[in-house]
């Protein structure tokens, strides 16, 4: 039955890693009509650009040039995403033999942070209305906030600006070193597709923000679409530069394919999310320390082992850095030690000062959009020193209370005489009743029927008493 369960065990986590490299979900088109158009389309329904969605663009990406579609049109709404996973998408964009549509939609959507720069790395730029694009200034940095030029102390000692582009006083080097790499970044892309450089640098400097159809009349995107209909017949006929060359889109009257997100991609979605990998790290631990106390392999141990191996594949994709995990480990590690060492409680709160530094640091993420939050990290480092110290607390009292069953524990326990105790040799036998139940049992001093006497030992079936300590 053991054997078992770890096969299924580790069946289960060969088809999580099949999962994050699958190229393509089962129910993908395969075939379209002969000589008819072919535009598949791929959305982010108000999902951040995490290493789930980007595995699921990149393989939208890869299936369009598989089937030589027209193009491929991301139906973008993002909040933001994280930097890596970014930089990964706008490289395979730029890459890409099929022209890449990134479309601002449904009316209400945004293309913010990220999604700025997935826009500006798009072949073709459009927007709903209704929409709005821009503030992709880096949020945070070591859990400190990067403020934007334009909320910045306006002078210094010398009476200088320091909201102009060249006197970025108060920063930090390091965050310097991430504000003007971001700027180049979307200048560059900007430039590269023929679009409002100045105002994409406004953007990340100043997290300037406009609307669908300021930005068409900035220049920032190419059109304003109402629909996916409306927008394949604006496109038709445009000229593109793709990887391969110029490329002139023939969208009218195109069959439209939707790529479909598969279960393993849904699975990577949310595990690769920081704060679901960092509780499934700790409900494995909880479930393998609960099972360590428990005489057979169950339950918790198995869904235990199962949460560890979703957290490491979730971190797995993630820029984890690998000492705020060493604290994590180190921090478990003491809530462990806690059981066989006694500190009262000083490992423990140790270990849960451990357990908070080590979540705020597990994700390496410059721009610190996806990371552990603090109101997720500090109740469960509080919850874990809680349970670590009832843990110990009550195998305390369990060590320092008296045996309860067997012999031992009818030590001390108060009987009653049956019948008066009668002399035999240099002591007195009769029976008494303890417990429901009639024993044998000897005493030094004779004992008269219906009195209370202590038992203070046990010979096999015969009970050692004694008179209570307060009689005369």
């Amino acid at each position: 039955m053991q054997r078992t369960r770890v096969a299924i065990l580790f069946g289960f986590g060969l088809c999580l890693a099949a999962a994050g490299r699958q190229g393509a979900g089962p129910d993908a088109p395969t075939s379209g009509p002969p000589n008819q158009p072919l535009v598949l389309t791929a959305a982010l329904d108000d999902r951040a650009i995490t290493p789930g969605t980007a595995k699921y663009l990149e393989r939208a990406m890869e299936l369009a040039d598989d089937r030589q579609a027209e193009c491929l049109v991301i139906v973008l709404d993002t909040p933001g995403g994280l930097l890596t996973s970014t930089r990964a998408l706008t490289r395979r964009i730029l890459a890409s033999q099929v022209p890449v549509v990134v479309y601002v939609a449904p009316s209400g959507g945004r293309a913010a942070s990220a999604g700025l720069f997935l826009t500006l790395a798009a072949h073709v730029a459009a927007m709903a209305p209704g929409t709005t694009i821009g503030a992709a200034h880096p949020v945070q940095l070591d859990a400190l906030p990067i403020r934007p030029e334009t909320e910045r102390p306006t002078e210094n000692n010398d009476g200088r600006n320091q909201g102009d582009d060249d006197s970025p006083a108060g920063r930090r080097p390091l965050e310097e070193k991430i504000v003007n790499d971001t700027v180049a970044w979307a200048r560059a892309l900007a430039e590269l597709r023929e679009r409002n450089a100045e105002w994409a640098v406004e953007a990340v400097r100043r997290s300037a923000s406009i609307t669908a159809p300021k930005a068409v009349e900035e220049g920032v995107v190419e059109l304003l679409a109402d629909d996916l209909e409306h927008l394949l017949a604006e496109i038709d006929g445009r000229e593109v530069v793709t990887s391969h060359g110029p490329a002139v889109l023939n969208t009218d009257d195109a069959e439209i394919h939707r790529v479909p997100v598969w279960w393993g991609e849904r699975v990577l979605m949310v595990i690769s999310e920081p704060n679901v990998a960092f509780l499934l790290l700790l409900f494995g631990f909880y479930g393998i320390l609960f099972e360590l106390y428990s005489p057979n392999w169950g339950a918790s141990g198995t869904l235990g082992a199962i949460c560890i191996v979703l957290a490491m594949f979730g971190l797995a994709v993630l820029p984890v850095d690998s000492l705020g995990l060493a604290l994590i480990v180190i921090a478990l590690g003491l809530m462990v030690a806690e059981v066989f060492v006694t500190s009262y409680g000083v490992l423990s709160l140790a270990g849960g000062a451990c357990l908070v530094v080590g979540a705020v640091m597990l994700i390496d993420d410059p721009g610190r959009f996806a990371r552990v939050s603090l109101t997720i990290a500090v109740p469960v480092a509080v919850a874990t020193v809680v349970i670590t110290l009832l843990l110990i607390g009550g195998v305390i009292r369990s060590h320092r209370a008296g045996p309860r069953t067997g012999g031992e524990g009818m030590i001390g326990k108060t009987a009653r005489v049956v019948g008066d105790f009668g002399p035999r040799g240099d002591a007195f036998q009769g029976t008494v009743a303890v417990h429901g139940e009639r024993w044998r049992a000897v005493s030094r001093h004779p004992l008269k029927a219906n009195e209370s006497c202590r038992v203070a030992g046990r010979d096999g079936l015969t009970l050692t008493v004694e008179p209570p300590p307060d009689s005369s």
